[in-house]
């Protein structure tokens, strides 16, 4: 199908792209790699009186080392991230999901930001920025503010960025200890999107697990923290029957819907299960 006519603003800053925005009105898009986008405005679910493209803005792109912190700007490709030495280096499950991330073109073209930014509850990336606590940098009319990953993400396909406002880069601390990560998902075929999968980070310590942070992907109308099996897992052995212990709190305090993908409950066992594995593997097991 063909979009429904449309104003185009391609600014090449990010003042100007504010500006764009603004001037757009209330019914206005923001284009980043358009995988997302592009497809409903091709089937009329989305109508946008403006759409403001942000290819050109250089500065939101690339990823930079910040002192106790790398920041990776909200237009980079997810191909751009797979290959940068810093997120190797101090964030691999962000590689490591994003390598799941539909397919090698999409990720050619889909963004980092762009895929926070959609908030989708079954999408890689969300569950990934819980786990590494990560902090969302946003520009709008007034200023620039910090959004902690745990107050950004609001509901379904929805986040706190407010109107008139854009997400122009993301914070990702870096982790001091022995830290271990994986990412495990679930899903029908190769490339599509996730029934359920578990960001793991794990801080080993004298033969313990000293911290774990697990983000739960598709379990409710956003990402979650599994807090239950984070709290069963602080201070446990770094074993397999501890672990697995552990797991099984993993779906408490989750809302998962039934599909045609799965029931509830299903999801439930698959969260319990994929946690079991991503933590075993983040642990070194």
């Amino acid at each position: 199908m063909i979009p429904a006519a449309f104003d185009y603003a391609r600014p090449s800053s990010v003042d100007e792209a504010l500006q764009a925005i603004a001037a757009g009105g209330e019914d206005v898009k923001i284009l980043a790699g358009g995988q997302s986008l592009i497809p409903v405005m091709r089937l009329r679910l989305a109508a946008p009186s403006t759409v403001v493209d942000l290819g050109r803005v250089q500065e939101l792109r690339g990823v930079r080392d910040d002192g106790d912190a790398i920041v990776i700007g909200a237009m980079t490709t997810h191909a751009a991230v797979l290959e940068d030495p810093l997120v190797k280096q101090h964030a691999p499950l962000i590689a490591e999901a994003t390598e799941t991330v539909a397919d090698r073109q999409v990720r050619h073209r889909g963004t980092f930001g762009g895929a926070l930014a959609h908030a989708d509850p079954a999408g890689d990336l969300p569950a990934v920025a819980l786990a590494l606590d990560a902090e969302f940098v946003v520009a709008g009319p007034n200023g620039r503010r910090t959004v902690p990953a745990r107050d950004f993400f609001v509901d379904y396909l929805t986040t706190a960025l407010e109107d008139g406002e854009l997400l122009v880069e993301v914070r990702i601390p870096k982790l001091s200890g022995e830290w271990g990560m994986h990412y495990e998902k679930f899903n029908r075929v190769a490339q599509a999107w996730s029934i359920v999968a578990v960001a793991a980070a794990v801080r080993r310590e004298n033969g313990h697990i000293a911290e774990a942070r697990i983000g739960l992907t598709n379990m409710g109308p956003t990402p979650l923290r599994a807090t239950a099996a984070e709290q069963a897992l602080a201070g446990a052995d770094a074993s397999a029957e501890a672990i697995a212990s552990a797991a099984d709190h993993a779906a408490e305090g989750t809302e998962p819907v039934s599909d045609l993908n799965g029931q509830a409950d299903y999801r439930e066992h698959l969260a319990r299960v994929l946690t079991r594995r991503a933590v075993s593997a983040a642990a070194g097991l």
